[in-house]
């Protein structure tokens, strides 16, 4: 499976409006208002304040980085388990 680099400028967050479908796999209680959610083929980040964020795959290589501004952005992957880091919170997520 080929996962597309920063390089190549397909990996990209992009934001959105609208409250994200489901739970999140955070508690945004205890990850300072960090609220993750994967959603088809999509990594969803809603945040109230800007955010440092990097995405991993399973095998540590970075997909991608990005400062987020508060709101509700996504990140479209393609299927596999992905490491979510935001601050000093790490969260799996499978899509």
């Amino acid at each position: 499976m080929a996962i597309p680099s920063i390089a190549s400028g397909k990996v990209q967050w992009r934001e959105i409006s609208g409250e994200p479908p489901g739970r999140s796999l955070t508690d945004a209680r205890t990850s300072d208002g960090v609220e993750i959610y994967q959603r088809s083929g999509a990594i969803i980040i809603k945040t109230q304040h800007t955010i440092q964020v990097k995405v991993f795959t399973i095998l540590g290589q970075l997909v991608s980085q990005a400062t987020l501004n508060p709101g509700t952005a996504e990140l479209r992957l393609n299927r596999g388990i992905y490491m979510v880091k935001v601050g000093n919170i790490t969260q799996k997520v499978a899509i």
